[in-house]
């Protein structure tokens, strides 16, 4: 156990991960492309109203993901105003909530409580993801509802079944139905794994409300699904079958309305979880060889007559069940996307309250080495990312630099192509134009283009204001 002091100072290291993520949240401007697209669309849903379907562009919907992280931000925005800090606070939110799950799981299981929520807090893709305008952070806040509510049910108590449902639902309006799918293949794994196949289906209905659960998780879900499609017909086919199906199996899917999927090698996946979950991914094996022998002595002393029996049907906290649970949850993400190419390294992230949990139980009755110092290291190296940003890098992969260098007076256009960052930073008012013809018309304006075309004729009435490494930015007057 730990002593009062030891909790004291790990609660400290817990607050200085968290704030330290909160405070940098206005620090850093958006940047191409996911957060700026993210952000750029929940801009457009407080300005147009439409809190249905969201926005890829003015009149273009969004048909890629459900609504829950656009409706997230869109909220913050049209109380906070439209900045960095407003748009990434509700998932900063999201991971706090996350946080407090995981506490609560680990304490009614008589894990260390600070142990689990430092470790959570303080792995990378975790401490990035919490501040990030992205889908990810929304799902695990659903997924690891839906993961502790199906344990807490199995073991008898039936308020947290439902709530483990709710979980899907979110799940399913932040990304969805592959947060069924992430659900099923963690807990189905469990399940044949401590049961077989025959008895788990039996004790399922035994003891999860399933019927009156699901249709709880779709009297929540249902009603936007139906509303998207009749607002824009179509919806639903290239989300299910575009989104879920053929973006899976073809990581060169030329459907995609949206940009290009990523061609990854098969199987990076589990690369992609070893550096995301640093640090702690480093004492995974250390972990599991514990948590194995440890399960190794308490079937002898059973075997010995000296410990009574905990076996996992039951689900006991000290038995294999809840290691094996843990597990399976962690590594839920992997198995799913080991055999697809289009993969991105926070799709592990809803396995990682599995990892810290795991740890947790691996170290219940000692320390893990280090573990303050090596969180500490979390919010020093983001310290230094949000300096390094602002010296230079983050100038060139978003466009508030370089729209800060104009005057609002006079209207801005992008040559050819325009970045999400200029829509969101520009309020919308920077169009794309690919002639000057089509501004022949106006006097006096900005021009922003690639650099390599700077100098291209039609360019000869404008002088340069400001540039960045991708763009430049061009005061044009009328000859």
């Amino acid at each position: 156990m730990l002593s009062m002091r030891d909790s004291q100072k790990g609660l400290a290291v817990l607050l200085i991960v968290v704030l330290t993520r909160l405070l940098l949240l206005p620090w850093y401007p958006l940047m191409d492309t996911t957060e700026a697209r993210y952000g750029e669309m929940a801009r457009l849903m407080v300005e147009t109203g439409n809190w249905v379907t969201p926005l890829f562009d003015y009149n273009v919907p969004f048909w890629g993901k459900p609504p829950l992280h656009t409706w997230m931000s869109a909220s913050s925005l049209a109380v906070l105003g439209s900045n960095e800090f407003a748009v990434r606070l509700p998932h900063w939110l999201a991971a706090m909530f996350t946080l407090a799950v995981v506490g609560y799981f680990a304490k009614g299981l008589r894990l260390p409580v600070m142990s689990v929520l430092i470790i959570l807090a303080s792995t990378v893709v975790f401490t990035i993801s919490a501040g990030a305008v992205m889908t990810d952070m929304a799902l695990t806040l659903g997924m690891t509802l839906a993961m502790v509510g199906f344990y807490l049910c199995w073991q008898g108590d039936k308020l947290w079944g439902y709530i483990g449902f709710a979980g899907l639902a979110i799940g399913l309006l932040a990304k969805g139905p592959v947060a069924l799918v992430l659900f099923a293949i963690g807990t189905g794994l469990w399940l044949m794994w401590n049961y077989g196949l025959q008895k788990m289906w039996r004790l399922l209905w035994l003891r999860t409300p399933l019927l009156t659960g699901t249709l709880l998780m779709l009297a929540i879900t249902l009603p936007w699904y139906v509303m998207a499609e009749r607002a824009t017909p179509g919806f639903l086919n290239y989300f299910i079958v575009g989104e879920h199906w053929s973006r899976f199996v073809d990581s060169g899917w030329q459907g995609d309305l949206y940009g290009s999927a990523h061609d990854e090698i098969r199987g990076s996946i589990w690369l992609y979880f070893i550096g995301a979950a640093m640090p702690w991914s480093l004492f995974l094996p250390r972990a599991i060889y514990k948590l194995v022998k440890q399960s190794k002595s308490a079937a002898t002393a059973v075997e010995a007559g000296v410990g009574k029996e905990t076996g996992t049907e039951t689900g006991s906290e000290t038995g294999e069940g809840l290691a094996s649970y843990l597990f399976c949850w962690m590594i839920a993400p992997m198995l799913l996307f080991t055999l697809a190419g289009n993969i991105l390294p926070a799709y592990v992230l809803p396995g990682i309250p599995g990892l810290a949990l795991l740890l947790g139980l691996a170290w219940r009755s000692s320390r893990l080495p280090g573990l303050n110092a090596i969180a500490l290291c979390i919010p020093v190296l983001l310290l230094v990312t949000v300096v390094v940003l602002n010296l230079g890098t983050a100038k060139d992969k978003s466009e508030r630099w370089l729209l800060s260098q104009r005057s609002e007076a006079l209207p801005t256009y992008y040559w050819q192509k325009q970045p999400f960052s200029a829509r969101f930073y520009s309020a919308g008012q920077a169009d794309k134009v690919d002639s000057l013809q089509e501004v022949d018309s106006i006097s006096d304006f900005y021009l922003v283009a690639d650099n390599r075309k700077l100098d291209l004729p039609q360019f000869s009435r404008c002088v340069e204001v400001a540039r960045n490494k991708y763009r430049g930015l061009l005061l044009c007057r009328r000859n």
